[in-house]
């Protein structure tokens, strides 16, 4: 009989378990949320205040801004007309703050104009080996921002690999 009732029961502890973890780890009640923004409202209006007092430093730039590439890209390594591996890259541009609608705007060309660059790349060899290698990457980028900024201008300050794989076949 308690075999039968077994998977009934189950779940059912299961289920009691996930209410309790999220009981225990639910957020502070809004109440006290506006209580701590209070304080720390507080505690910024004390700073800003000394912070009159003593000059501060000029900002001389803003912070620039990243549009990550939607898609990755996947370029084949061919060794006499057959593939041996494949590279797989993921790919950011850094761009001054306020850009990234013009990179999106403009991302079906960028994306060609990447995929020529890393397919150039391979074919030259430079995803063979040891194809992580400092001075492969450095002209690798270079190609890249090279690349961005035809189709960007000067809005493309740098290209960033954030990821890349090579799968062996």
């Amino acid at each position: 009989m308690i075999a039968r009732l077994f998977p009934l029961i189950l779940p059912l502890i299961g289920l009691g378990a996930g209410v309790g973890a999220g009981f225990a780890l639910r957020p502070d009640p809004p109440i006290q949320a506006a209580a701590d923004a209070a304080e720390t409202a507080e505690e910024t209006a004390a700073e800003a205040t000394d912070a009159l007092a003593e000059p501060a430093a000029p900002d001389s730039e803003t912070p620039p801004e990243y549009a990550r590439m939607n898609n990755q890209f996947v370029v084949p390594v061919l060794e006499g007309g057959r593939v041996v591996s494949m590279v797989i890259l993921s790919l950011s541009i850094e761009i001054p703050p306020g850009g990234a609608e013009d990179v999106y705007a403009r991302e079906p060309k960028l994306r060609d104009s990447f995929l020529q660059v890393l397919f150039d790349h391979a074919n030259a060899g430079g995803f063979r080996g040891s194809f992580t290698d400092g001075s492969n990457m450095i002209l690798l980028r270079r190609a890249l921002l090279e690349s961005a900024r035809t189709v960007l201008g000067a809005t493309a300050r740098d290209v960033l690999i954030t990821d890349i794989v090579r799968q062996d076949s």
